[in-house]
């Protein structure tokens, strides 16, 4: 079966429900019951879309025999109060200098961040605001979770959306009068970084762009993020700065959202708009290669910043954040990544 436009919100909904049945893991195929058009039909309840936000959910999909798909669900306790209503703080120690052997790294910035203590294990120019592109859309994905609004919402792409912003035009895939879910443009904006989608998820928002870009600012300063200001949601703008100090904080807080980890680590996933299927991968080919264990991730990209990343991930069994502002080139922020993982994978264990 292709992936089909509604799929997505079949495998999430369908996700809960075996949730209920399950005790800890279950793996099975099912056959998608058909609505009216003959595409799976479904809605996404303001329960389902609490589960799967606060992580109590994670789906991986993959397609089996013709007309099946194979869906994997595992369950997490949910010990904690739920990520979106809680501005978590990290307290950021800077024990870099106890660390030797250094990898010398290409970006202008660089940070890795025990993800579990705070402790600063590798840092340069981390206090200085930069521009940061599309790591922009990680706040545009924190401030729509937060909102919780209706992810099963169709959104009509609208001329404005493809506006651009910071004098930038917004190249993209995708089309004025592209219809998807609210669910779709976030995975759109997340693993594809495409800017109509974050632009549209702004527009849709109670108030608009203006009340989305408050939002975006107001959860800055709630979260300790005292170097960084939003102008809007794409990234495209230039003015939209932040330290590497303040984006270990923001990685810190969306690894929370059991969403944004899964959406932002989508490797490649097959949007069927009803008159063309957009075939879409990952930004980042770590992401898409497999060879590492990234938990949430985000690229970015315009002249002015460069080439960027952030990502949560676990080296080693140490959970750690990465955050690369300023590189060259792709290849360079990719090398730069790898040798910073690489390195952190040989530090000595906790005790």
């Amino acid at each position: 079966m292709k992936t089909s436009k509604k799929s997505l919100m079949h495998v999430l909904s369908m996700s809960i429900l075996l949730s209920l049945s399950s005790t800890s893991f279950a793996e099975l195929v099912m056959n998608p019951a058909p609505g009216e058009n003959g595409q799976a039909s479904l809605t996404w309840s303001a329960e389902e879309a609490d589960q799967f936000l606060n992580g109590e959910v994670t789906v991986a999909q993959d397609v089996t025999p013709p007309g099946s798909t194979k869906v994997t669900t595992t369950l997490r306790s949910s010990t904690q109060a739920p990520a979106a209503t809680v501005a978590k703080k990290v307290q950021i120690l800077d024990t870099s200098s106890n660390y030797r052997n250094q990898p010398v790294v290409n970006a202008r910035s660089a940070l890795v961040l025990d993800a579990q203590t705070g402790e600063v294990l590798y840092s340069k120019n981390t206090n200085t605001a930069l521009p940061i592109a599309s790591i922009t859309k990680l706040m545009t994905a924190v401030v729509t979770a937060d909102a919780r609004l209706n992810m099963s919402e169709e959104i009509t792409l609208q001329p404005v959306d493809f506006a651009g912003a910071g004098g930038k035009n917004s190249s993209s895939t995708l089309r004025v009068g592209d219809k998807m879910n609210r669910a779709e443009a976030l995975l759109f904006a997340l693993m594809k970084s495409e800017n109509p989608a974050a632009a549209a998820l702004a527009r849709t928002y109670p108030g608009g762009k203006p009340a989305f870009v408050a939002a975006m600012n107001a959860k800055a300063r709630a979260l300790g993020m005292t170097s960084t200001k939003y102008y809007e949601s794409t990234g495209l703008d230039p003015r939209n700065v932040a330290s590497a100090r303040d984006l270990g904080i923001l990685v810190s807080a969306a690894s929370q959202y059991g969403l944004i980890r899964q959406f932002s680590t989508t490797a490649s996933y097959d949007f069927n708009l009803g008159y063309r299927v957009l075939k879409s991968n990952n930004t980042n080919a770590l992401v898409r290669n497999g060879g590492w264990n990234i938990n949430l991730s985000k690229t970015g990209y315009i002249n002015e910043a460069g080439r960027c990343v952030v990502m949560h991930t676990t080296v080693n069994s140490r959970p750690a954040i990465v955050v690369l502002l300023g590189a060259s080139t792709t290849q360079a922020r990719n090398s730069d990544a790898t040798n910073l993982m690489t390195w952190l994978g040989n530090l000595p264990k906790r005790i």
